[in-house]
């Protein structure tokens, strides 16, 4: 267990949050909620527990068999505006300075909830949220990869009067038998209209090298999202280094839906020169934010303190924010680095 005094010194360090869907941080207490307020039933997965218990999954396919049951609970921008406040809410209690949220609209059209709703209502909360608690947030739109080709670019489509609202496409959801190639039209696409891109390779999942290898050569992402299987090829992990495509990785999240937090994996990374960061994926499902996640690795690896500040470091080097904004994010956690670790020279 992490000490009270590495927890505070965690949890003072300013940080950026480039991993986390806003889906996977729907609550049980806000399911309860969202379902009050709708008059619809509670999903399955929430009728035997009351609103502070924790969902139960063991896998990834378990989880998924929670999470996307759980949405239907969400129907108007009023429910949109208040989840992700919530999440917004406590990170910025986590002393998140910029986060980078994923949001998978097909997962709300494909039940007949208007793209502008889903939108609209997130867009609300990041306005609300810089305005109100002074985070910077942005938004990236996940394709499903269990979906259709055509279904992601006619989503894509639905969000070109929306593009200044949203900075990147990413990919998401079951990547069993659904290869990043699937989707190469689609990013060219989002290219063309001048999205930045990420894709989820997800870890130990079958092919996982050929899909990150095709995320780096075919689709040419700007960043990856967990992807720590590339340790298993070096000249994969070399051109990461060598053009700076960043690494969105989850300890907690990892140790849930697999036999490991990969937390050897993403230190040998960080300790090769790769932008390796840290997040808390879907922080209401594996009850693990941003904080939590940092905690993880500070036990779990020995990992140093200078090495968790430059964990950070790579958040807002990869972040898709302007110059001015990340000289002044990184010049914030390089004032707390010199404050907090004048005296220390190795070890957590």
């Amino acid at each position: 267990m992490a000490s009270e005094e590495l927890k505070s010194w965690i949890a003072g360090m300013p940080k950026a949050e480039l991993h986390v869907h806003l889906e996977g941080c729907l609550t049980p207490a806000l399911v309860h909620t969202f379902a009050e307020r709708n008059n619809l039933p509670l999903p399955a997965a929430l009728s035997s527990l009351d609103q502070t218990s924790g969902y139960s999954f063991h896998d990834l396919t378990t989880f998924l068999a929670v999470y996307y049951p759980n949405l239907a609970v969400l129907q108007t921008e009023h429910d949109f505006r208040d989840l992700a406040m919530d999440y917004l809410t406590r990170a910025h209690a986590q002393n998140i300075k910029h986060v980078e949220l994923f949001f998978d609209p097909q997962a709300h059209t494909s039940r007949g909830v208007p793209f502008p709703t889903v939108l609209r209502g997130y867009r609300l909360a990041l306005l609300t949220a810089q305005r109100t608690l002074g985070i910077s947030a942005s938004l990236i739109m996940c394709i499903l990869r269990d979906q259709s080709a055509e279904y992601a670019m006619a989503t894509l489509m639905e969000a070109l009067p929306f593009k200044d609202s949203i900075i990147g496409v990413g990919l998401d959801s079951d990547e069993r038998g659904n290869p990043p190639s699937k989707f190469a039209a689609v990013f060219q696409r989002a290219s063309k209209e001048g999205f930045l891109m990420t894709a989820h390779c997800d870890i130990d999942q079958p092919n996982s090298i050929d899909h990150i290898r095709q995320v780096v050569q075919e689709i040419q992402v700007d960043r990856i999202d967990h992807g720590t299987n590339v340790v298993e090829d070096d000249s994969l992990v070399e051109i990461l280094r060598h053009k700076g495509i960043g690494l969105t990785c989850c300890p907690v999240s990892n140790s849930v839906v697999t036999d490991d937090f990969k937390g050897k994996e993403i230190v040998d990374l960080l300790r090769r020169g790769v932008k390796v960061t840290v997040n808390s994926d879907d922080p209401a499902y594996f009850r693990a934010y941003a904080n939590e996640n940092m905690e993880k690795m500070a036990m779990g690896t020995d990992v140093t303190r200078k090495e968790l500040i430059q964990l950070q470091r790579n958040a807002f080097s990869i972040s898709w924010i302007s110059i001015w904004r990340k000289t002044h994010f990184l010049s914030l956690l390089q004032e707390y680095e010199d404050r907090t670790l004048s005296t220390v020279v190795n070890g957590v």
